[in-house]
């Protein structure tokens, strides 16, 4: 009889039907049955269930791989339909349905006003006479892990109801969670009560017109000692233990639901202007994190915890936010992320990163057999990104250079061990030969993660520019190849990175206004912030952009001459710099003993082989076929302009020889097999592109013919690079025209237009 009458009241929920009946119907319909042993405690960490064998397996017996546990909604969908012959566990199941279902539909201003006043009345009786929250309380501990599932959910949509709508917390959950909470480890069944409570806050968060931070303080207050007490002694445990080698056990199964705790603790913080403690607590002592991250816990535990480090480090306030500027309106916050990321960067330089194994690769739909064996890339990026913000955060709070350079150089120096460790090439690319391709190379595949990197590595070069002028006011031209060279050798470069970045994307400005129109990625923050470090530092600019040009029209050699400052003085010159380098080829491998000092870039001026400005410790080594295929595209562009200058440009590539002239001077003489409408070999002069186009039975060279004593590139990556920023701007001011583009680009537009006017007034050097 009973279960035909909540069958009839769930058809009329759904249906959104008014109740008809009097409130204390509906209240006896939907009061629980549950049986509660005399032994048991006031916790009700076990209860009893009257007949209710079926579908009831223990949580620790329980194997996950081969469990299949009904969803919420599959059992929702399938009440309307039932037959009376079924357990009362099943009955338990449709009223703590319909209880969620009901406060859901409450809290919706779509339904009608009648009917949600009549869903409150039945919820007040139900807490105030029925006892609901008691025995919600007690279905926690059930160990069937549906009933104990649902019991979760519909108790964080009560206690959520009686705050929005009395704003009152519920006595005897708080009375629970505090008793449960504080009892841990003597009692580990705390992972239910952990549900509770994050489900709640994500509650008060989803909720557009509760004024969150009141609630937020009234939900979390009481709970705050006892939230930090659990921090300290869940994540002080002793993880070596076999409790968390699967991450099916019961402590995994704690500790999983802790993180998801913190993570909601950390969403909820942006709502109070004075967090709690348990609000902060994840920052100001994140070296517990850090520790239990390097232990031998499940990699899926480690996982979690490394992600949720990449949220604390691009946590923002919301006066950041609007401001644009971190810090500035939020001491504690300024407080908790340095503390966090000195913590980081002590780790990081006493080699933390290469004590984490990184998982395999994720399988893919569709993926290639050259996936397997490579390391987990959304854990290698979330690690990278959390060292470089950390690295940025520490930066905005120092005031002298000296406080933080050896922070810098030492991380860097491991990161870039970390990288070299964990990305392998694959056999169609070339080598990485330079540090700041790493970048692109770690963060292509997830935008969001490569501008929040880029973003920091260029905050840093600025601050670090920034001190350098404050020090003083002129630098010769050895410190300004000093300087230069530390960029390139710690791999922070930002028109190394820019430029690297854009080679990626095969100089397609479609991409960099993606990036532009979505609120998605830091791109708009980023490039304003480079596009005025480029219209002061121009001449950087065009020597970078030479030298890529140097790395594409010429072999290169290992150089032996002495870089612009002495080795002792380099940002790297310990065996660290010497592992994060690229692995030489067989052919041009030269001992890091004999020849400490490399060039970054080189070139060919004369009989003499000159090392320019820009110079690194690490050992630049490649060959013809990595050059070539550094020059293929990302994208087929079969009718684009610059699709045909790159064709054009391999075809003048393909047929060079290297001819050595003599022992004591090696001359590299390019030769190249163009053909011409004349038929006559031309020689072409270092002039500046672009090229004028011929007809369409010509072939122009992007390449140059030249005596042994007179070898000058071309531009090809200015004039590339240059026209991707215009054609950009075009696309912006083309869209702004016709009102479509999502925010006012003047200010951009003007950055750009400044780059253009440059590029087309200065004359090449």
């Amino acid at each position: 009889m009973k279960i035909s009458l909540l069958q009839q009241m769930y058809k009329d929920v759904v249906g959104g039907i008014p109740l008809a009946k009097e409130s204390h119907h509906y209240t006896s319909l939907l009061n629980l049955s549950v049986e509660q042993s005399p032994e048991r405690d006031e916790s009700c960490n076990r209860m009893h269930l009257p007949s209710t064998n079926d579908g009831i397996r223990s949580h620790q017996d329980t194997d996950m791989s081969d469990a299949v546990v009904p969803t919420t909604d599959d059992i929702s969908n399938s009440f309307a339909n039932m037959n009376s012959s079924f357990c009362p566990r099943e009955v338990m199941l449709l009223q703590l349905t319909l209880i969620k279902m009901m406060v859901a539909k409450a809290e919706s201003q779509e339904i009608e006003l009648n009917t949600r006043q009549k869903y409150c009345e039945i919820f007040v009786l139900l807490l105030k006479e029925a006892k609901i929250d008691s025995k919600l309380i007690c279905l926690l501990g059930s160990d069937d892990r549906l009933l104990s599932h649902m019991a979760s959910k519909s108790l964080a949509s009560l206690v959520y109801f009686q705050l929005k709508e009395e704003n009152a917390l519920n006595v005897t959950w708080v009375t629970f969670s505090l008793k449960t909470l504080s009892g841990f480890p003597v009692n580990t069944h705390i992972a239910e009560c952990l549900w509770t409570l994050t489900t709640i806050i994500k509650d008060v968060l989803k909720d557009k017109v509760l004024p969150k931070a009141g609630i937020l303080k009234k939900l979390l207050a009481p709970l705050d000692a006892v939230l930090e007490g659990l921090y300290d002694s869940i994540l002080l445990h002793h993880f070596d233990s076999h409790h968390y080698t699967s991450p099916y056990s019961e402590a995994a199964n704690n500790l999983i639901s802790f993180i998801d705790l913190l993570e909601a603790l950390l969403a909820s913080r942006i709502e109070l202007e004075l967090p709690l403690r348990c609000q902060r607590v994840l920052f100001l002592k994140v070296s517990y994190v850090l520790n239990l991250i390097s232990s031998s816990i499940h990699y899926l535990i480690k996982k979690l915890f490394i992600m949720l480090l990449k949220k604390c480090v691009l946590y923002k306030s919301r006066e950041d936010t609007k401001s644009g500027s971190l810090f500035l309106q939020n001491p504690s916050l300024c407080e908790d992320m340095l503390a966090l990321s000195n913590a980081v960067l002590q780790v990081v330089n006493l080699t933390w990163l290469n004590q984490i194994p990184l998982g395999e690769k994720a399988s893919y739909f569709g993926g290639s057999e050259d996936a397997q064996g490579s390391s987990d890339q959304t854990v290698l990026r979330a690690l990278s990104l959390v060292v470089l913000k950390a690295l940025e955060i520490k930066f905005q709070n120092s005031a002298a250079e000296a406080e933080i350079k050896g922070d810098f150089q030492n991380s860097m120096s491991q990161l870039l061990i970390f990288w070299r460790s964990h990305m392998k090439p694959s056999p169609q690319s070339h080598p990485v030969v330079h540090h700041c391709e790493w970048l692109s190379l770690i963060f292509i595949e997830q935008d969001d993660d490569m501008w929040e990197a880029a973003k920091a590595l260029l905050l840093i070069y600025l601050k670090f520019d920034r001190l350098r002028h404050d020090a003083a006011d002129n630098f010769s031209q050895k410190e300004e190849e000093t300087w230069n060279f530390l960029t390139h050798a710690s791999g922070y470069n930002p028109h190394c990175i820019f430029l690297f970045f854009l080679e990626k994307i095969a100089f397609d400005s479609t991409v960099l206004l993606d990036f532009l129109i979505s609120s998605e990625t830091c791109f708009l923050e980023y490039l304003v912030r480079y596009l005025k470090l480029l219209g002061k530092d121009w001449h950087q600019f065009v020597d970078v952009c030479n030298h890529f040009d140097t790395k594409h029209s010429t072999f290169q050699s290992v150089s032996s001459v002495k870089p612009p400052h002495h080795a002792n003085q380099s940002c790297m010159t310990d065996e660290s710099l010497q592992n994060a380098c690229c692995e030489p080829e067989p052919q041009t491998l030269v001992s890091f003993a004999s020849s400490p000092n490399y060039s970054v870039f080189t070139t060919e001026q004369g009989d003499t082989e000159v090392a320019e400005s820009n110079q690194s410790n690490s050992l630049i080594c490649t060959d013809s076929t990595s050059l070539l295929g550094s020059l293929q595209s990302l994208v087929d562009y079969d009718s684009s302009e610059d699709s045909e200058l790159e064709s054009d440009g391999k075809e003048c590539l393909v047929n060079t020889k290297q001819v050595p002239l003599n022992n004591e001077d090696e001359t590299r003489v390019r030769e190249s097999d163009c053909s011409y409408t004349d038929d006559k070999r031309n020689t072409l002069k270092s002039e500046v592109l672009p090229l004028k186009r011929k007809g369409s039975n010509t072939t122009s060279c992007l390449t140059f013919m030249a005596s042994s004593d007179n070898v000058v590139p071309l531009r090809i990556m200015l004039f590339k690079s240059t026209k991707c920023l215009e054609e950009l701007q075009k696309a912006i001011s083309r869209l702004q025209r016709r009102n479509l583009f999502p925010y006012n680009p003047s200010a951009l537009l003007k950055l750009l237009s400044h780059i253009e006017k440059i590029s087309k007034n200065v004359k090449p050097q």
